[in-house]
């Protein structure tokens, strides 16, 4: 057995043993009738995106606090939409594989049923607080039909880990604030705790790619985190989420938004550990910078 193989499947092994003893039913382990104080915010006050703006300073404490209910139902809506598209690749992969028996297939099953549940768990916790999911742009309701084909070997790893590990850094400071509602602090540690074990997953799998990929496969994976980036990016200024909250001018809050230093601060922490991540496999820099520095996520 090559040792690429014997690496893949040593590291699947982990992961499944950790899944068995590290895994969460949250129709069980969520507390959902627990109270939500009107004070509380539903997200760390200082990641909400108009956070120390002037229109942020005009609004009142329970505007402020509907602002970051809305904008973690967002977040959570990007993270149903992007899930549902990672179990598809996942499974696409699981079925080209034709080796059911390998640890590496057996943890990407394993992972899907994780995002079952995660995708389950923000749609129950989006009804809970009283909000309706956000829709997604129409260009990128097409475009996700069809990045299961699309993506494969190292871009799909990358668009995996832009989807993940963004997310992965907010939720971490949202555990640890006792600002942020018990309910979405339930939710997220559950969220943090599963997806250590898919981040570490396409980690691994990026980098045994990368060590092979051709030189189209490597310039394809740069492209797709660079685009990826914006994507996530764009979501993270939603204008109809301004206009839930009753601002007039939701575009031009928009535009207030991702100028503003503090949400920028945000962005580039939350990218702090993939961007290296990505440097260090050469998928970074060329004309994609560009694309980065749109995004936010880097200066």
């Amino acid at each position: 057995m090559a040792r690429g193989t014997l690496d893949r499947e040593q590291v699947a092994e982990r992961l499944l043993d950790a899944s068995a003893k590290h895994s969460f039913d949250p129709v069980h382990e969520v507390d959902w009738e627990q109270p939500q104080p009107p004070d509380l915010f539903y997200a760390v006050p200082e990641h909400v995106s108009l956070y120390g703006t002037p229109l942020w300073e005009r609004m009142t404490p329970e505007q402020r606090v509907e602002l970051s209910k809305q904008e973690i139902v967002n977040i959570m809506s990007m993270g149903i939409w992007f899930e549902t598209i990672l179990m598809r690749m996942l499974l696409k992969m699981a079925y080209e594989r034709h080796r059911p028996e390998s640890r590496h297939v057996q943890y990407a099953y394993t992972e899907v049923g994780d995002e079952c549940r995660h995708s389950l768990m923000f749609i129950r916790m989006i009804e809970k607080v009283g909000a309706r999911p956000y829709g997604r742009p129409g260009y990128l309701n097409t475009l996700g039909r069809y990045v299961p084909v699309l993506l494969q070997g190292a871009p799909m790893w990358v668009g995996t880990l832009m989807g993940e590990e963004i997310v992965d850094v907010m939720q971490r400071e949202m555990i640890r604030d006792e600002r942020v509602q018990p309910l979405v602090r339930e939710v997220s540690k559950i969220h943090v705790i599963e997806e250590t074990r898919h981040v570490n997953y396409a980690r691994e799998a990026l980098t045994r790619r990368m060590a092979r990929a051709g030189r189209l496969e490597r310039e394809h994976a740069r492209l797709v985190a660079a685009e990826s980036a914006v994507v996530v990016g764009e979501f993270m200024a939603n204008p109809a989420v301004y206009q839930r909250v009753g601002i007039a001018d939701p575009v031009a809050a928009r535009r207030m938004a991702k100028g503003n230093p503090h949400h920028l601060e945000v962005k580039r922490r939350a990218a702090a550990k993939v961007v290296p991540f990505f440097e260090e496999l050469g998928l970074m820099g060329g004309p994609t910078l560009k694309r980065w520095r749109r995004s936010g996520f880097v200066a």
